[in-house]
């Protein structure tokens, strides 16, 4: 049984900052459980343009708002505390904060090392241990 305390990861590896997000990376790949689990902070008017392309993600809000657009159709759809969206397509979105920090929680699969970082098409190059 593993037992995860945020307060634990501040200020240590797992937490995880990039222009525009601060990520705790409470479940690492080295975890062993198929898949990685954060909470990420995404600030009020901030705009990121993110790719998953070697990724499947699971996103649910717990707190704040904001949008997320699909590059590919140009749809967006309002986030907000209660609203999960998927990335099963490995869709190119822009997640855009609102009017409050939003608070996520995620689920990477295959899940990530915890090394990874945005590259210039904003997407994750798979990390092997």
């Amino acid at each position: 049984m593993k037992i995860v305390n945020i307060e634990d990861i501040k200020g240590t590896e797992r937490e995880v900052q990039g222009e525009g997000w601060t990520s705790y990376r409470m479940l690492l790949k080295k975890d062993g459980m198929g898949f990685s689990f954060h909470e990420t902070i995404i600030p009020a008017g901030a705009e990121l343009h993110l790719w998953y392309k070697n990724h499947l993600e699971a996103v649910y809000c717990v707190a704040g708002n904001g949008s997320i657009e699909n590059k590919a159709t140009g749809e967006v759809h309002q986030i907000h505390d209660g609203v999960l969206y998927a990335l099963d397509q490995h869709d190119a979105h822009i997640l855009r904060g609102g009017t409050a920090d939003m608070r996520l929680v995620c689920a990477f699969n295959p899940p990530v090392t915890g090394r990874e970082t945005h590259d210039a098409d904003g997407s994750y190059n798979l990390v092997e241990d």
